[in-house]
C-alpha cells in the first residue's frame, strides 16, 4: 500500500514537471523549477543560482491550495520577471557599504585624506544602489510589468484574454486574503488595481475593434 508521504512526493514531482512544461521553450535550458525547503518561504520566487542559471522556487504546501489556473498565472508572473531581468541579483552592496564604513572609520583614525574620500565614495555608491533596489515605487512597477507579460504568456499557452485576466485577478485576491503582512498585502492590492485597469483597457480596445468590423 502506497503511503501518504510517497503519494504526496509523487504529486509534488508531477506538479514541478507540469510547471517546467509551462516555461517558454527559449527558457527551458537555463530556468529550473524546484520546491523550496525553507521554513516559512514565500509562495513563489526567482533566484539566480549560478551564471546564466535561474531557479523558480515554489512552496508546494501553499501552492497546492490554489486552483490550477491561479497557479499557472502566478508561475508565468515569475517567468515574466526572468524575461524582464528584474529578479534579485547576488548583492554586493551590503558588503561594499560595510567595507566603506569600516574604511572611513579607519582612515579617520590614521588621518589619510585620500583613502577617506575613497571609502566615503564607496559608501555613497553602495548606499545609492541599495536605495534603488529597495525603492517601493520601482518594485511595484516591475511587478505590474510582469503581470502584463504573464497575461501575454497565458494567451501564448492557449488562454483567452478574458480568462487570463480573470485567473490572475482571482489569484491576487486569494493572496490578499491570505497575507497578514501589511506591506506584502499592499503590493498585491496595487497589482490587482493595475490589473483591473489593464483589463478594462483591453476590453474597451476589443469592443472598438469589434464595432469597427461590423
Amino acid at each position: 500500500m502506497t503511503s501518504y508521504a510517497t503519494s504526496s512526493a509523487k504529486a509534488e514531482m508531477s506538479e514541478l514537471r507540469r510547471l517546467k512544461n509551462l516555461l517558454p521553450p527559449e527558457l527551458q535550458s537555463w530556468v529550473t523549477v524546484e520546491g523550496t525547503t525553507e521554513v516559512n518561504p514565500p509562495l513563489v520566487r526567482c533566484e539566480e543560482i549560478g551564471k546564466d542559471q535561474v531557479e523558480i522556487q515554489i512552496d508546494l504546501v501553499k501552492w497546492d491550495a490554489l486552483a490550477m489556473d491561479q497557479r499557472n498565472l502566478l508561475f508565468w508572473h515569475e517567468v515574466a520577471r526572468v524575461q524582464n531581468d528584474t529578479i534579485p541579483k547576488d548583492g554586493w552592496e551590503m558588503a561594499a557599504l560595510a567595507i566603506g564604513l569600516g574604511g572611513a572609520v579607519g582612515e579617520l583614525w590614521v588621518q589619510d585624506g585620500l583613502l577617506l574620500v575613497l571609502a566615503m565614495a564607496l559608501c555613497g555608491v553602495s548606499g545609492w544602489r541599495l536605495y534603488q533596489k529597495n525603492n517601493g515605487e520601482k518594485q511595484i512597477r516591475q511587478l505590474i510589468d510582469a503581470d502584463d507579460k504573464a497575461i501575454a504568456l497565458a494567451t501564448r499557452f492557449g488562454y483567452s484574454l478574458p480568462n487570463a485576466y480573470k485567473s490572475l485577478g482571482s489569484a491576487l485576491k486569494t493572496l490578499i486574503d491570505s497575507t497578514p503582512n501589511k506591506r506584502d498585502r499592499s503590493k498585491y492590492e496595487g497589482r490587482l488595481s493595475a490589473l483591473k485597469r489593464s483589463a478594462n483597457k483591453a476590453k474597451t480596445k476589443s469592443k472598438t475593434i469589434d464595432d469597427g468590423g461590423m
